[in-house]
């Protein structure tokens, strides 16, 4: 299959070069607590080893990256990390990474009086100063505020593009190019549409593709298949991740399903689904990684797939979160939300809390609610 990619600018991340026509470059996480430096050096080889172009290690406290550098020195992968809501931290991190990742949406809850600008400007000089790459990198679930505000509740496409925009001509301002984009929902096809757009006004920027919250298997990689398929069938993605729900180990199915998609496109096994059937019941989850604060989460999303299958004719979105980090801000625009605390599972319908129960109680919890949602749906349908 003949696929005109985007003229896109090249972006180095350690050893490995996107855009500019380079290979599609597959990318995973690891799934270890950072500080258990043995056990995140070993899952990091792994994926390495397996093809992955760049490795995420999540780093939110200063121990971590004191793990972060003693991880660096025994592992020859590319790897990134997530800055989160600490921006300071990549006064730590840069040294020792590739690539770093900040979210606009995130530059908000740290030092709230220093304007955005100027935390965007503390990570870009780090990271010129230290060679790394910078992911500008918008999700649904967290977008800048201020741009939240401006558009209409049911327009949530326009934020995240206006927030990637504005960043890309602030980095450009300061003359660091070595960047690249992504913009990511759980909804296939928002991810297409967001990403078309973007592409159309910024041909040039590398964009990382993907799925956020895809779930778990088989389901987590259909959805992600979808919306490759449209984007990188239209020359659109430099470096894709599958984001799946799995069991830590982490075994390198992030990677092997990245592969399979992207060969198959450029292959011509292309499926001709267009869009995730959303008038059946879809389930999210985050994918497993070392910020979860119970291994229990990954348990729990399965359990959550299985207790819901006789749901599954139901136009229904079930977000199951592993972390404080995504769980709040990730499960507002699911019917049902679940977000794991360390001992406690926090129960939210849409934006409202529920209550925190126990691992042992949450499933019956979410079963009232949603046996109590189908009634409501079904009520509010009767009679049309």
């Amino acid at each position: 299959m003949s696929i005109q990619r985007n003229p896109t600018r090249p972006v180095t991340i350690g050893s490995i070069t996107i855009g500019d026509g380079n290979p599609i470059a597959v990318q995973s996480m690891t799934a270890t607590k950072t500080q258990d430096v043995a056990a995140t050096v070993e899952q990091a080889e792994a994926l390495h080893e397996r093809g992955a172009g760049v490795v995420r290690i999540a780093v939110d406290s200063k121990k971590d990256a004191e793990a972060l550098a003693e991880i660096r020195k025994q592992t020859k992968a590319n790897l990134a990390v997530d800055l989160q809501e600490n921006f300071k931290l990549a006064e730590l991190v840069a040294p020792h990474v590739d690539k770093i990742r900040y979210n606009p949406g995130h530059l908000y809850h740290h030092a709230r009086e220093t304007p955005w600008e100027e935390k965007v400007r503390y990570i870009i000089d780090l990271a010129g100063e230290h060679s790394c790459a910078v992911r500008i990198g918008v999700n649904c679930g967290s977008v800048d505020p201020a741009k939240k505000e401006k558009y209409a509740s049911d327009d949530s496409i326009t934020p995240m593009l206006e927030s990637a925009l504005e960043h890309c001509e602030l980095v450009d301002s300061f003359g660091f190019h070595n960047f690249v984009v992504s913009l990511k929902d759980s909804d296939p096809s928002k991810v297409v549409e967001v990403n078309r757009r973007f592409a159309e006004q910024r041909p040039d920027v590398p964009l990382h593709l993907g799925v956020t919250e895809a779930g778990m298997p088989p389901e987590g990689i259909i959805k992600t298949r979808i919306a490759f398929e449209q984007l990188i069938g239209k020359g659109i993605g430099d470096t894709v991740r599958v984001s799946l729900t799995l069991p830590n180990p982490r075994k390198p199915e992030e990677i092997d399903a990245g592969r399979e998609i992207v060969e198959d496109i450029y292959a011509g096994r292309v499926r001709s689904v267009v869009r995730f059937d959303d008038t059946k019941l879809n389930i999210i989850s985050c994918p497993s990684c070392s910020r979860v604060e119970n291994e229990a989460f990954v348990d729990l999303a399965a359990n959550v797939k299985e207790m819901t299958e006789y749901a599954k004719e139901h136009a229904i979105t079930i977000a199951v979160m592993g972390c404080r980090v995504n769980g709040p801000g990730e499960t507002d625009d699911a019917d049902l939300g679940l977000w794991c605390g360390p001992a406690k599972v926090n129960l939210k319908k849409g934006e409202e809390p529920l209550g925190a129960f126990g691992y042992d109680e949450i499933l019956p919890k979410l079963k009232a609610e949603l046996d109590a949602l189908i009634a409501e749906k079904s009520g509010s349908t009767a009679g049309v």
